[in-house]
């Protein structure tokens, strides 16, 4: 097993060039959020839009729309009810704040149809994969998967150990030739191949939200072109340092995961 520590990060890391423009760093959709949830999308976007994404559109109920445009002027909208054309993207993210109706089952499904590059699961779209269970053999090659463990238990069956876990991690995203983050204490990163360990982070990421603003980490990084394993490995190591750096000033207790996001430009700095 890897570690993940700031010299691999280093390796890792491409930096922004001075002449670039917003073109350079890739369009990505969020899909996310539902009457009850738009925090999840919230929360997703702007982390997404931290982590230096060249453009960020979400996909959200029309009936939504003032949330994001008052929390997020930065990103554009389009409307789940539409037909929507998704040739411009580059990189995709779907279910934080979702819902588990059968709408949402059916834009799952739709989105695992239409979409032939990697794809981002978290949340609620999980939880559609975990009770339809004959979508997870059409996900795109490198899709990222990133359950925390229940999630991955409802997805995989109960497992008993950290270690079984891991092991039934690693034989998936083999399976699936997709790539999983198993989210926790030191969260674990696996292709199959490569498996690795997490470093940073601290229990102050053990609130809602946290998962919401990692899958916007990790789908800017697939938008700027890094290689899906990369992404993620990237994407949890800055994660977790960011909540490091937030405990200059604030505790465990206190830590809000929109704290966490605002300090990712600490946590670029530092790497």
């Amino acid at each position: 097993m890897i570690t993940v520590d700031q010299n691999l990060i280093q390796k890792i890391f491409k930096k922004r060039l001075s002449e670039s423009h917003k073109g350079n760093h890739g369009h990505a959709l969020i899909i996310a959020g539902s009457k009850a949830k738009m925090g999840a999308a919230i929360i997703s976007a702007k982390a997404c839009l931290r982590t230096g994404v060249g453009l960020l559109t979400v996909n959200i109920p029309k009936k939504e729309r003032l949330a994001i445009f008052t929390s997020v002027p930065e990103a554009m909208i389009e409307f789940r009810e539409d037909n929507n054309d998704w040739e411009k993207y580059n990189a995709f993210a779907i279910g934080p704040g979702f819902g588990t109706n059968k709408q949402a089952e059916r834009k799952v499904e739709f989105v695992i149809e239409t979409v032939k590059s990697p794809i981002v699961f978290d949340a609620d779209s999980l939880n559609i994969l975990a009770n339809n269970q004959q979508l997870l053999s059409k996900l795109p090659a490198k899709t990222i998967l990133t359950p925390h463990v229940k999630e991955f238990d409802r997805l995989f069956g109960i497992h008993f150990s950290v270690e079984k876990r891991q092991q039934k991690a690693i034989e998936k995203a083999t399976e699936l030739n997709s790539i999983i983050v198993l989210k926790g204490h030191k969260t674990f990163i696996t292709d199959g191949n490569q498996s690795f360990q997490n470093t940073t982070g601290n229990s102050g990421l053990a609130k809602g939200g946290s998962g919401d603003a990692l899958t916007g980490i990790i789908t800017a990084f697939l938008a700027q072109g890094y290689e899906p394993i990369n992404a993620a490995v990237f994407g949890v190591y800055l994660h977790g340092l960011a909540a490091d750096l937030t405990l200059e000033t604030q505790s465990v207790e206190s830590m809000l995961i929109t704290d966490v996001i605002e300090n990712l430009g600490k946590a670029f700095q530092k790497i």
